[in-house]
């Protein structure tokens, strides 16, 4: 073999897998992206102002924008500088037309990751990024190319491995001047795994759409008996597509990675006060400690002190003398002061535990993740996380402020998902999950039978029934026809931090044997969970009725 003879790698790049709904429905792919370049150092100098004035013309771009282009490629010392990004089909047409006139002008082809629904589910989806130059450092070893894509968060992150696929390639042989001389053989590249979703797109553009008016919060829907999340949408979002752009607009970036509103941060995911949704919690305390049993009957009140507060009832009269399924139905909060009080912080942070608060839940996108706080004596006793340890000791005005969701308890709408199930399933803690990918999250393991009486878990039922029949979550049935029976809890829950309140509503139906749960929740939206929190999980509830 001559010398002079030298091999060439031609890699061709592998095709990411699909992500899918449940019935099927592309929600990524990847399509090619046609880019307008030219290779400043090989343009013809005598034909470029003929060219850059006919393409200007042509594609309708400044020629002033193309000469600098040019210039900077130039100085730069670039190979390849790029004109326009991705050519629509008709510019694409009008360049072919025309190629043999425009020779200082190439098209470069390449691969990108297409979202066909953009912003849908864009935290479970996730987006790509090309690797960074240390990241090639050790990523290299695993077939990785320098510009490579990978996964950064959601789907596209934790299932990285199976959806990439692998590079191939043809070895050539090219002479001195660097020209074809024949071919050594090729590798073909390998096409990723599909990867389809427990999403169903119906209840996710549903979910997504009833989220729009509001200025922030998060939609769960969930099948009770087993996990799989039928829809997940968080507010802000983001069009995944801007991920795949090699030129991102500064204030398209700004937008995403700047806005104090954060719309890439999962909200599903994150911590805020639960209100009202966390009595349920407070019940389960009172019937598990003994203290105050299935037909325990308490006098509500206008206000109860504790410490050097007086704790209101949200109607400041009081409901009289009722029990537990009344005092889920009026969601009085002098009845869960006084079984709160009496019970103690660390038997409702035992019963919380138990139903799968102040722990990740199991969801594959964990890494957007947030743990949440359930305070506990031993919490306050070693500082509440921020102060010195002894000196910041558990007040009464902690039990109160606990009892009813508020303050020294933050949680995530999947965990309050996650503790809802349980109560319509009878007694058993289900793993959320987003694919049947890993087989461990159809085992026993994802769904255990917890610690609490099945009598206690349905006394809770029975009032969360009631709730949707005649008390504050009654107007769930409002306009609706042939709507199987639902039980709920609606919340609303002062933000320690800004003042403003949440709103919260979580059901499940049907009320006996329930097959869907819906968590609805908008962030600073003073008004209540059945102002603006319910008609969300209405809209939902309506849709999956209809296809069912």
């Amino acid at each position: 073999m001559s010398d002079e003879n030298r091999i060439r790698l031609i890699a061709s790049q592998p095709i990411r897998g699909r992500i899918l709904d449940k019935n099927g429905v592309v929600l990524a792919d990847s399509r090619v992206k046609y880019s307008l370049i030219i290779k400043p150092q090989s343009v013809s100098k005598s034909n470029w102002e003929k060219h850059k004035l006919r393409i200007s013309d042509l594609l309708n771009i400044d020629s002033k924008i193309i000469q600098k282009k040019y210039f900077e490629g130039l100085k730069n010392q670039q190979l390849s500088v790029t004109i326009i990004d991705d050519l629509d089909v008709e510019q694409l047409i009008k360049f072919k037309e025309n190629a043999d006139n425009l020779l200082s002008f190439e098209i470069a082809t390449k691969l990108i990751r297409n979202y066909p629904y953009k912003s849908l589910a864009a935290h479970v989806i996730g987006y790509t990024q090309p690797i960074t130059n240390s990241e090639y450092k050790f990523l290299a070893s695993k077939g990785y190319q320098l510009n490579d894509l990978i996964g950064r968060t959601g789907i596209e992150y934790v299932y990285e491995d199976f959806i990439r696929g692998e590079w191939g390639g043809e070895m050539v042989e090219v002479n001195s001047l660097g020209k074809f001389q024949k071919s050594l053989g090729t590798k073909p590249s390998i096409q990723g795994n599909d990867i389809q979703l427990t999403i169903d797109i119906n209840l996710q553009l549903v979910a997504e759409k009833v989220l729009k008016n509001k200025k922030a919060g998060a939609i769960i829907v969930m099948d009770p008996r087993d996990g799989a999340i039928r829809a997940m949408a968080s507010k802000p979002t983001f069009d995944l597509n801007f991920f795949s752009k090699e030129f991102k607009p500064e204030k398209e970036y700004n937008k995403i990675f700047n806005s104090p509103q954060k719309p890439l941060f999962n909200r599903a995911l994150n911590a805020y006060d639960p209100g009202s949704v966390w009595k349920i919690v407070t019940a389960l305390a009172g019937l598990e400690s003994g203290k105050f049993p299935i037909d325990t009957s308490l006098e509500t009140k206008p206000c109860i002190t504790y410490g050097s507060q007086c704790f209101r009832e949200h109607n400041d009269l009081g409901f009289g003398l009722i029990g537990y399924e009344d005092a889920l139905r009026v969601s009085s909060n002098t009845f869960f002061y006084q079984v709160g009080y009496e019970v103690g912080v660390d038997e409702i942070h035992e019963v919380a535990k138990k139903l799968g608060f102040n722990s990740l839940s199991g969801i594959e996108i964990s890494e957007q993740e947030n743990i949440g706080l359930v305070a506990s004596s031993q919490w306050a006793k070693e500082g509440r996380g921020w102060g010195e340890p002894g000196k910041t000791p558990w007040l009464p005005e902690d039990i109160a402020s606990m009892s009813i969701g508020q303050m020294v308890v933050q949680v995530t709408p999947i965990q309050i998902a996650r503790a809802y199930a349980a109560i319509a399933n009878g007694g058993y803690l289900v793993t959320p999950h987003l694919t049947k990918q890993d087989e461990g999250y159809l085992s026993d393991k994802s769904r255990i039978k917890i610690d609490i009486d099945p009598k206690h878990i349905q006394l809770v039922k029975n009032g969360l029934i009631k709730v949707v029949e005649s008390g504050t979550g009654a107007s769930i049935n409002t306009g609706v026809t042939n709507l199987p029976p639902v039980a709920g809890k609606t919340g609303t829950a002062e933000d320690w931090k800004t003042g403003l309140d949440h709103a919260w509503f979580v059901c499940f139906t049907p009320s006996d044997k329930s097959e869907l749960l819906v968590v609805a929740f908008a962030q600073n939206t003073p008004g209540g969970g059945s102002v603006h929190a319910l008609p969300m999980a209405k809209e939902i509830l309506k849709v999956w009725n209809k296809n069912n």
